[in-house]
């Protein structure tokens, strides 16, 4: 079984015939975790670690500061229309590029920079399938020089139910049309284990496809699209007339929602402040077990 939207996701033999096209824009999008003990994470850019070495003539989209809403307290928000064509035109990408993205874990944040050009209206970008680890188990080329494309034009044509709030997440939870789905670990969705952003387990009557298991431990690749359509249609997500994915940040949440794009699901939201927000609203009911 294939993918019903394939031109959304490249595989790295694919990049490498493309690196000196002049109309590619490859970004890596990697920010790095660490949890606090306290609970939640500490969130670092990835600037560093691309800088050290990165795929040849790829440039950095920093989701700490460029591509967040910066007058949010809340992590990771979607920025405003005019501050992501500003950061995605510095960049270099507009009318006339394409766009390939990854990241150094498991695809989540090379697919939240995706998912979030599609909201902003742009179509033009993919996901580079297996990411940094992919195409360095492959032994291909990288390097440590900077990045030179020259800026851009960047139209914002927003498209905003792409993303949910809180008030659209409680009125899925009504509808036995709507699937929320938490995109967390199995042991986070139930309570258990992993980081917590405050109550522990999940919006209550949410289904759980965890945004690692997306992928091949290994090499990062994704997973076959008849084994993950089996995932999501198990989780009740493929017969759902909308779904709704959420996760800790809305990161992990965009993984979910950029494969069941790939698998042509038309109506997929991402609740962008999840449980960043709404572990904390007693207003959205959480269950655990």
């Amino acid at each position: 079984m294939s993918w019903a939207n394939p031109q959304f996701l490249v595989e790295t033999d694919w990049l490498a015939a493309r690196l000196d096209d002049p109309a590619l824009r490859v970004l890596e999008c990697t920010t790095i975790l660490h949890p606090l003990p306290e609970g939640g994470y500490r969130a670092e850019s990835g600037r560093a670690t691309w800088a050290a070495g990165h795929i040849p003539r790829s440039g950095f989209a920093d989701l700490t500061d460029d591509l967040c809403d910066r007058a949010s307290h809340l992590r990771f928000m979607m920025p405003s229309p005019e501050q992501m064509a500003a950061a995605m035109a510095r960049l270099g990408v507009g009318e006339g590029t394409r766009v390939v993205l990854y990241d150094r874990f498991v695809n989540m944040w090379a697919a939240r920079v995706w998912w979030m050009l599609r909201a902003a209206g742009f179509e033009e970008a993919a996901v580079l399938n297996g990411g940094w680890r992919k195409w360095t188990l492959e032994g291909r080329p990288t390097s440590t020089e900077p990045c030179a494309y020259p800026p851009a034009s960047f139209v914002a044509r927003p498209r905003p139910e792409l993303f949910a709030g809180k008030g659209a997440v409680l009125a899925g939870l009504g509808e036995r049309a709507t699937c929320v789905l938490n995109a967390l670990t199995e042991e986070q969705h139930r309570g258990t284990g992993g980081v917590m952003y405050g109550r522990p387990g999940r919006i209550a009557g949410s289904a759980n496809v965890p945004a690692r298991s997306l992928v091949d431990a290994k090499t990062h690749a994704y997973l076959p699209a008849d084994v993950l359509r089996e995932q999501f249609a198990a989780a009740g997500a493929l017969a759902a007339g909308r779904v709704i994915t959420y996760c800790g940040g809305g990161i992990a949440a965009s993984s979910d929602a950029f494969v069941l794009t790939l698998l042509g699901h038309e109506r997929v939201s991402v609740y962008d402040a999840s449980l960043s927000e709404g572990a904390a609203d007693p207003s959205l009911p959480m269950e655990t077990g």
